[in-house]
């Protein structure tokens, strides 16, 4: 849990992001605490994965901040975000799908100059997945998907992250797999890295993650433990799929 509840490592405060004339996040508060891994549920369209997206620096703000160990960074380009910590697996993968599985795990530590480094963190990444590993000289584009999602997940630890955002990361995948793949994501929690994970699997997020923060339409609606949204029928009747 988190050491210093005085200071966040990632804190949003009023995060607005507009596309177009519309206001697809209206002015949300979010925090993580270092070690936690927190996830944010809620329908598609909520704006979850916009929001994983401003926080990459990838998409402009419209309004409020984001302060990041301290500082605020809505200036900070994306590129200079990774060289601070924060690495993003997008949805979808992103891999590059011409190259081979090292070649793309290699291209999480482009912006490292420490080579032995970087060879123990793909020793680290190996043991971690060894489906990986069986597959290095491999075209990336050629994996099932699961295989694809680690190599994305591991390409984003080669960058040796601080914070680490997932987008979707079970999307599209058999029930064993996700399996394997939220294994994956606990293994890296308790290395210390910091998660915030978007999943449409609501249950399965909610088991694994010590907070959960519920968006509806752009706000958050609801925040508490990963145990107590479970158990909250309003969660359980919209994203459970329970009578209420």
């Amino acid at each position: 849990m988190h050491t210093n509840p005085v200071s966040p490592l990632l804190q949003l405060q009023g995060l607005q992001i507009a596309y177009g004339g519309i206001q697809a996040v209206k002015g949300i508060d979010l925090e993580l605490f270092k070690g936690e891994l927190v996830c944010l549920i809620g329908a598609n369209g909520a704006g979850k994965t916009t929001t994983l997206n401003a926080i990459a620096g990838v998409l402009p703000l419209a309004g409020g901040e984001i302060r990041y160990n301290g500082d605020r960074i809505n200036a900070v380009p994306a590129h200079k975000r990774l060289r601070q910590g924060i690495a993003l697996v997008p949805e979808g993968r992103g891999i590059f799908t011409r190259l081979t599985v090292e070649e793309n795990l290699r291209m999480g530590a482009y912006t490292r100059t420490d080579k032995d480094g970087i060879e123990a963190d793909l020793e680290k990444v190996y043991t971690m997945l060894p489906r990986v590993k069986e597959r290095l000289p491999q075209v990336a584009g050629t994996l099932s998907g699961g295989e694809q999602q680690m190599v994305a997940i591991g390409r984003a630890l080669l960058s040796r992250p601080r914070l680490l955002l997932l987008d979707e990361p079970s999307m599209g995948l058999a029930p064993l797999v996700v399996e394997k793949i939220f294994e994956v994501v606990q293994s890296v929690a308790k290395e210390g890295v910091t998660i915030l994970l978007v999943e449409q699997n609501a249950n399965l997020a909610l088991e694994f993650a010590q907070r959960g923060y519920v968006m509806e339409s752009g706000k958050v609606t609801l925040t508490g433990s990963g145990e107590s949204l479970l158990a909250d029928p309003k969660v359980r009747a919209a994203y459970l799929g329970e009578a209420a």
